[in-house]
């Protein structure tokens, strides 16, 4: 076995230690709940009859009985986003899975979808953070039977996976297997796409030949196939080893798609305590899981969402995670992707380059993922390096390949397209951001100009349109963070600043806002926190003030002196853009979340946080 680089070795004590009460905890809790044999047996005879009355007689007999294990079904299934409409055939399918492989199954719950592609921009996004922490409660109302002995969760896109392992967590005991539907097939090259956007927003073409181009691009049932939240969450469900190996990028309706959905159900009724590798979901994310986790993303270029999500889910399973872990991680694993945004390719081209399997294999030999941990499939991540393989109608998992077969979009560990996985932390006067340099050029990684603020995208945009964006500048855009207004993406901005800088200006973007896994090639210093609308420094900014934004040195500096700006009084948000479109029903959300370093959850968080290393 290789031996882990110490640096990851390190972080890797360092979480231990530090969340050592909270994960203690969490495991006693989880040890209680797991009783050996069926779950529905210990429910009285009204409550069971409740449970199986619409069943049919032969699941009804099951049901009463005590010898069958029973599958719980989760799902994110709605007809409107793509990603999630193959899963409408899925339930069915997993019934019978289940039913083979001598258990019985029951759709348990479904949980809500939202879709931040077509959210951009509009109302609605900012419902979209707080879905998640809904998702969890979702699916802690639909395991909340006591009917259950494993757990099946069909969910794809950004909150959706996040807030449905977090509520599976909450019921750590249960084996619980994620279930991906998969990509769509590659369409309109993205290179094309995003030219066709920013010439759009340089008023070059009209909305007819951009929808036309949107419409070549996302055209089919399935997952995105950039390198969004989406993807990077099947990605970090196959290598913290939830999902079966090689199942995160098979295309929908491909028989390999259906051998891999019904080996899912099969694994889910084996892990059970009736079977012979019982294996609690609280179990499998552990320390090493998370950062096999942290490590996978930074190494692919993953999502910036995830440095809210990991750290939610972390602590969902006990296990304090920071953004300085991510950072010092961040600075030993190299990049190994080229995926768009941080490149031309999708995930097609990843997976058909040598995909997971390969970039697992290549992270195990350099010594940056533990090898040693639990997994749906079985002990050691080492079977994540395998490929799914159909034989006739036979599912097998052969050796995976151990070079990439497209090295301009894959590239082992050892020849990486950068030292480091280009996702970094800034401080400042400011506070503290996270920076994805990935796709940001060398030379645009420093930025020193003027800010010009803003409290509203449609204002910078209304900007944009007039022409009132000359020179260099940082855009400044604030009340933007959870507590403010849910802590929208602002992806509609990345058009407009690329023909900005398209045209020669320096600029970059400070916010407490979000810009998705889709951040683009200007950099932008995202999630700081303190956020404006609690008194952050951001809330004092005004146009003019010089900032430097340094992410080679991870530096986010006002240069305004500390006595000048305490003097200044802060700004207020427009409380009557938290209202209509349902934004007002998340009232109680925004006076309870957490800041974005902690996970921008509802949750409770433990009092030590704070100073979580003192």
């Amino acid at each position: 076995m290789t031996h882990i680089h110490p640096v990851v070795a390190e972080v890797t004590a360092r979480i231990t230690a530090r969340s050592r009460p909270e994960r203690t905890a969490y495991l006693h809790r989880l040890d209680e709940a797991a009783e050996r044999g069926p779950a529905r047996g210990r429910l009285a005879c009204a409550n069971l009859a409740h449970g199986f009355a619409a069943s049919g007689p032969v699941d009804k007999a099951a049901l009463r009985g005590t010898v069958k294990p029973n599958v719980a079904i989760v799902s994110a299934y709605n007809d409107m986003l793509s990603a999630h409409q193959p899963f409408e055939t899925f339930p069915a399918q997993l019934k019978k899975a289940v039913i083979r492989s001598g258990g019985i199954a029951q759709f348990a719950g479904g949980v809500p979808a939202m879709c931040d592609g077509i959210t951009q921009g509009r109302d609605g996004m900012q419902l979209s953070l707080f879905s998640r922490d809904v998702i969890a409660m979702s699916t802690a109302i639909a395991l909340s039977h006591d009917m259950f002995d494993a757990a099946l969760m069909l969910g794809v896109c950004d909150k959706i996976v996040p807030g449905m392992l977090i509520g599976a967590l909450s019921f750590g005991h249960l084996p619980t297997v994620f279930v991906p539907a998969g990509p769509m097939t590659s369409g309109l090259p993205n290179d094309e796409k995003a030219s066709i956007r920013q010439r759009y927003a340089a008023g070059e073409i009209g909305r007819e030949e951009l929808l036309e181009a949107e419409s070549a691009s996302y055209h089919s049932a399935g997952t995105c196939t950039f390198y969004g939240t989406a993807n990077s969450n099947q990605m970090l469900m196959e290598v913290m080893g939830l999902h079966l190996p090689g199942a995160s990028f098979v295309n929908p309706g491909t028989p390999l798609r259906a051998a891999l959905t019904d080996a899912a159900a099969a694994r889910a009724t084996a892990m059970t305590t009736w079977g012979e590798s019982y294996t609690p979901v609280g179990h499998v994310v552990d320390e090493k899981a998370v950062v096999n986790g942290c490590v996978a993303l930074l190494a692919t270029g993953g999502s910036t969402n995830h440095t809210l999500h990991l750290v939610a889910i972390a602590r969902a399973a006990g296990i304090i995670l920071t953004w300085d872990d991510l950072s010092e991680l961040s600075a030993v694993t190299p990049l190994m992707a080229r995926v768009y945004p941080n490149g031309k390719a999708d995930v097609n081209h990843f997976h058909a380059a040598g995909g997971l399997g390969f970039t697992v294999h290549s992270l195990l030999k350099a010594g940056l993922l533990h090898e040693d941990v639990r997994t749906v499939a079985g002990h050691g991540l080492w079977r994540y390096t395998t490929e799914a393989r159909l034989t006739g109608t036979d599912l097998t998992w052969e050796e995976g390949t151990k070079r990439s077969h497209d090295t301009s979009v894959l590239r082992g560990a050892d020849a990486p397209f950068s030292a480091d996985g280009g996702l970094r932390m800034l401080d400042g006067q400011l506070g503290r951001a996270v920076i994805k340099t990935s796709a940001v050029k060398p030379e645009h990684r420093q930025v020193k100009a003027p800010a010009r603020v803003f409290d509203d995208q449609a204002d910078f945009l209304a900007a944009f349109d007039a022409g009132t964006l000359d020179g260099d500048f940082i855009a400044v855009l604030r009340f933007q963070g959870p507590a403010a207004n849910g802590m929208p993406e602002l992806h509609k901005l990345t058009p407009a600043l690329g023909v900005l800088q398209d045209r020669g200006q320096r600029v970059a973007l400070v916010t407490d806002g979000r810009m998705s896994g889709a951040s683009g090639k200007v950099p932008a210093a995202i999630h700081l926190t303190p956020e404006a609308s609690l008194g952050g420094p951001l809330s004092r900014v005004q146009d003019g003030d010089l900032i430097t934004l340094d992410a080679d040195a991870g530096v986010l500096d006002l240069h305004v002196s500390p006595y000048d700006l305490d003097a200044r009084e802060s700004a207020t948000a427009d409380d009557s853009r938290t209202f209509g479109t349902g934004r007002e029903l998340f009232h109680a959300f925004r006076g309870a979340v957490g800041p974005a370093d902690q996970g921008a959850s509802v949750f409770p968080t433990p009092d030590h946080l704070e100073n979580p290393d003192g």
